[in-house]
């Protein structure tokens, strides 16, 4: 029932559904799953605030695939929506059909305002991905 729910609330492009932060927190209260596929390394300092979640990154999503429900539903994340639809795809092939993208990530669901979990010890700067380090560098030892 959920998710013929999700799917009535989802946008279709793309060969995946597709889900707003907004549609995609009200489903998560109902019992979807959420997963982040960012990786470790960009997770610790935002995070989604939901009741069902689980941050599994991309590059060890193969591994984990085992371990879902093929009836549950599960709506993928990342930071902006790009890296989760490389998710959906692996995920699609191994044969999934309850998955939703999150459209514009934890950036879209910041900006709703939509809750997070923040943990200020955890930023991260840089000029690129390559150069990030702890801001905090006194709590970091």
């Amino acid at each position: 029932m959920l998710n013929k729910k999700a799917k009535n609330m989802a946008s279709f492009s793309g060969d995946m559904y597709h889900l707003s932060p907004r549609e995609a927190f009200n489903i998560c209260n109902e019992g979807a799953i959420l997963i982040d596929v960012r990786e470790d390394y960009l997770c610790d300092y935002k995070k989604f605030d939901v009741p069902i979640f689980f941050q599994i990154p991309l590059s060890k999503l193969n591994d984990y695939m085992a371990d879902f429900n093929n009836s549950d539903t599960y709506i993928i994340a990342d930071s902006v929506g790009i890296r989760s639809k490389e998710a959906i795809s692996k995920l699609k092939e191994a044969g999934f059909k309850n998955i939703f993208n999150l459209a514009g990530g934890l950036v879209d669901w910041e900006k709703l305002k939509l809750p997070i979990i923040i943990d200020n010890s955890e930023m991260l700067s840089g000029s690129c991905v390559c150069q990030l380090k702890y801001r905090n560098l006194k709590n970091k030892k």
